[in-house]
């Protein structure tokens, strides 16, 4: 297990000293009411008081519900600056824009909220001269479980390194509330949604694999194929080069 509060003492020094080398004059980042949301909102507050997370509910009944109830709870116990902006109606306003332009899968619909979320983050940052600090960790970024150009786009992540266990481990270290470390995992994507139920695998097998510890065939099967059909949301963009 790591030393937790060496990591706290790291990170905060990291977030402080990517603030200054940006200029900027403080911190935006979407507050989901998840684990990893939780952990940035927190490191990013002991680094910058000028911290504010987003809450930005859309279409989904959690969002409006048990997300955003437990996105205010780690808030104020940690005394993090708030917002709330209802992005259903601009997604709403999106999908009509569509209709008749293309025929949308269900996954294209799903993306449409983490991408609205990171236009609203930046639309802030730009507004007020901050900086976008990324939610996601590195279990997720194994297996390509995030939106390219939705919640994987930002300006520094201070959780990147870390998986999905030990972001637990440094919450409970950070005694965050149980409802975050608690509930089980999930993007919010679509009513019902759980991220280990719609990848058919859990977090703690994904966090054993990369970690070099052994895992299933079956596991390894569904690590090994997902991280490859996901290569293209990890590489640099393509650029022409003569």
């Amino acid at each position: 297990m790591r030393n937790y509060a060496e990591e706290t003492s790291a990170r905060v020094e990291y977030i402080r000293a990517y603030l200054k080398s940006s200029g900027a004059r403080g911190i935006v980042y979407g507050n989901s009411g998840g684990k990893d949301s939780a952990l940035v909102g927190i490191l990013c507050k002991m680094a910058c008081e000028n911290t504010v997370g987003i809450i930005m509910p859309c279409a989904s009944r959690r969002n409006y519900g048990m997300d955003r109830d437990d996105g205010m709870e780690v808030a104020e116990q940690f005394n993090i600056e708030t917002r709330v902006v209802d992005l259903t109606p601009v997604r709403e306003a999106e999908l009509a824009a569509l209709e008749g332009v293309t025929e949308l899968t269900d996954m294209a619909v799903a993306n449409i909220a983490p991408r609205l979320r990171m236009v609203t983050l930046y639309a802030i940052a730009h507004a007020e001269g901050r900086i976008v600090a990324g939610t996601g960790n590195a279990s997720e970024a194994y297996v390509g479980y995030f939106t390219k150009w939705g919640d994987g786009a930002h300006d520094f992540n201070p959780i990147a390194d870390l998986t999905v266990t030990e972001i637990y481990e440094f919450l409970e270290y950070l005694h965050a509330p149980r409802a975050i470390i608690e509930k089980a995992p999930s993007a919010g994507l679509f009513e019902g949604q759980t991220d280990e139920a719609e990848m058919g695998i859990t977090y703690a097998a994904i966090d054993a694999y990369i970690s070099g510890r052994p895992v299933s065939d079956h596991d390894r099967a569904v690590i090994e194929r997902m991280h490859a059909n996901s290569e293209h949301k990890r590489e640099p963009i393509a650029r022409y080069e003569g």
